[in-house]
């Protein structure tokens, strides 16, 4: 007989909205199976010390990129160049993804992981592009930096959505890969062979498996279709994660290449629907937004990578118009931390629009509960998981919000409190307690592993420093 466990909040975020004094029970397999508002509390339960929120997908990382966060911002990384740009920063983040080792690559995700935890996510999904040896030469086990990844996932209690990358080219029309792409490189079936090896891994530790050919400018149109029917006979259902629109650059290069933008290309050759994740899409078309909305697709938006490499801002306002869902990521890890990703977006609209509370909408005039739960819903969507809320059937991931905390204390209701967390307090630090599949992971705002896995990151950063030029 599966033994339940039960946590209880005078106020929760149910996927429709704010409810009062709800019972949560979920079995050993941290399955929720019962979400009973206007319940007593049992004799016995743990009562939530604030409003418990639903645990936040972050549906785009890569993880070693979080070692070189704040060492790109100065000018004169590509000497020669007028000014910086995504590219320019791609000089350095080749060095570091050519120079980490599977013991640093493991020591730098655990603690990203933790800091994930402790800053309101509760799954993620890698984006996981770094394959081989330094030298570009397969490791003898295929799998050594994907099963890092694992096992830091693991070790840290997050949930996890592994996305090995298929890389083949360094531009449209299938320009020859870099030096710099030395450890990206696979063909096809050597992807699927991974895949293959990876399934079971990922089962036994409770991870989700899928795939992410990194945009249309690495993967060439047969290599795509090949590596999508191959992953339909491994899980028709896994995710398809795909940088897609990011740079203006790229615009301009896929018109000169196919005469298409990006997302009209991918829309036209390739089956996107509701497992595919498009990253970014910074850059579309009125078109574009309504044809790849229509798909079932999710948006991947990244506000604070996005806003570091000066990518441009997605237009929220048009991708809702068209029903279109959406999450967020940290990305490159400039920052971590889920409720500074949704102000920051937000903030973004308010710029574009020169208006207030753009993400708000009819049904939920709250801003910030109005975006918590769009991001919930499309980050599970995208992560392939039953992440999407606080309801019977899905995981029980929660986080409960510290009511003490001095701009949440006294505040006259839980939207206020939810609002002053995600554009008014220091972030992480007004979150009291995190469960993973009803796993207490953080207490009191710390993980049990922070100080531990932080001294192996500084470490780890350290030898890397030391070995790039």
């Amino acid at each position: 007989m599966n033994r339940t466990r039960s946590l209880f909040a005078e106020h929760a975020l149910l996927p429709g909205g704010w409810a009062r004094d709800v019972l949560l029970e979920w079995d050993d397999q941290g399955c929720l199976s019962i979400v009973r508002p206007d319940s007593p509390a049992p004799a016995g339960t743990t009562v939530a010390a604030g409003p418990l929120l639903p645990g936040m997908p972050n549906l785009h990382s890569h993880a070693f990129q979080r070692a070189f966060a704040g060492l790109t911002e100065y000018r004169g990384q590509n000497p020669g160049a007028e000014h910086d740009s995504f590219w320019s920063w791609r000089t350095l983040m080749y060095r570091f993804a050519g120079a980490v080792t599977p013991d640093q690559l493991r020591d730098i995700a655990t603690a990203l992981y933790v800091e994930m935890l402790e800053a309101g996510y509760t799954s993620v999904c890698e984006f996981h592009y770094v394959h081989h040896e330094r030298d570009g030469w397969h490791y003898a086990d295929d799998a050594t930096l994907s099963s890092c990844l694992v096992e830091a996932a693991s070790r840290a209690g997050i949930g996890l959505t592994l996305l090995p990358v298929l890389y083949q080219t360094s531009g449209f029309g299938g320009l020859a890969p870099t030096e710099g792409h030395r450890r990206f490189i696979r063909s096809t079936d050597d992807m699927l062979h991974l895949l293959e090896r990876l399934k079971p891994l990922c089962e036994r530790h409770g991870a989700r498996l899928g795939l992410a050919p990194h945009s249309l400018r690495a993967v060439p149109p047969d290599a795509l279709t090949q590596a999508l029917r191959g992953l339909h006979a491994i899980d028709p259902t896994a995710p398809i994660h795909i940088h897609i629109a990011e740079q203006t650059g790229e615009v301009d290069a896929c018109l000169a290449w196919s005469g298409q933008r990006p997302v009209q290309w991918l829309l036209d050759h390739a089956p996107v629907d509701k497992r595919w994740c498009l990253v970014h899409a910074t850059h579309m078309t009125a078109i574009e937004y309504q044809g790849a909305a229509r798909s079932g697709a999710v948006a991947g938006i990244c506000p604070s990578t996005e806003a570091n490499l000066g990518d441009g801002i997605f237009d929220m306002t048009e991708w809702r118009s068209q029903g279109g869902h959406w999450g967020i990521g940290s990305d490159s890890h400039a920052c971590v931390n889920a409720a500074e990703e949704l102000m920051l977006l937000e903030y973004s609209q308010r710029l574009s629009t020169r208006q207030r509370n753009v993400l708000a909408r009819d049904s939920e005039r709250d801003v910030a509960t109005a975006m918590t739960l769009d991001a919930v819903f499309g980050g599970a969507q995208a992560s392939g998981r039953a992440v999407a809320g606080l309801a019977v059937g899905q995981q029980a991931d929660c986080i409960v919000l510290d009511a003490q905390h001095a701009l949440l204390r006294q505040l006259p209701t839980p939207q206020a409190m939810l609002s002053a967390h995600v554009f008014a307090s220091h972030r992480r630090s007004a979150i009291h307690n995190v469960w993973v599949g009803g796993q207490l992971r953080v207490r009191e705002g710390v993980h049990p592993l922070a100080e531990q896995t932080t001294g192996a990151f500084i470490a780890a950063r350290r030898a890397l420093l030391s070995t790039t030029p």
